[in-house]
């Protein structure tokens, strides 16, 4: 399996878990969906923000690295987000929206950049004003692994409240073997 394959793989199953947990937000009451759970960013709406907000800051961190990609384009043009939780949508419709929009960049950004660039040297400034310097694939990875992290979140807080989002898991979406 090639390390594009691998990312187009984790890109897809983010959009459809992101799918799943979008449209159990949808069927709850305004109230509930913005009700502080304890979470690490209170509420189910906090939480599927927080996730738009990782995506959005390392995507335009991305963009700045790798400006030639068509893919991350409309990333680049958003305005940066307050970190790590202010909101960036008023309506989970709007949210919505906004999400659909960053995982289509996702898989176009995965369908797009070649190995060899994922096997570059990145560089960037932490929100707290750390430079750093990592290979950019490792650091696409560590994006994948937040986005599970803060759905592992956001999937307990709907068991919590009896919801069941249905099965989460990537082999799901894995093909089979010949």
């Amino acid at each position: 399996m090639t390390t594009n394959t691998c990312f187009s793989q984790l890109a897809s199953y983010n959009q459809w878990m992101n799918g799943k947990l979008y449209d159990a937000a949808a069927a709850l009451p305004e109230e509930e969906l913005r009700r502080d759970r304890g979470a690490f960013f209170g509420s189910v709406f906090g939480t599927l923000n927080h996730i738009a907000i990782g995506d959005i800051l390392w995507f335009k961190r991305i963009a700045r690295y790798l400006p030639d990609l068509a893919s991350l384009k409309c990333v680049e043009q958003l305005p940066p987000p307050g970190f790590p939780n202010t909101p960036l949508r008023d309506t989970l419709a709007e949210l919505a929206g906004l999400r659909a929009m960053l995982d289509e960049a996702i898989i176009a950004f995965c369908a797009e950049v070649t190995p060899a660039r994922l096997g570059e040297a990145f560089e960037w400034t932490s929100t707290r004003g750390i430079p750093s310097r990592k290979v950019l694939g490792d650091v696409l990875l560590h994006v994948f692994n937040h986005q599970t992290h803060h759905r592992g979140q956001a999937t307990t807080l709907f068991s919590q409240m009896g919801i069941d989002v249905g099965a989460t898991d990537l082999l799901l979406l894995l093909p089979d073997a010949p």
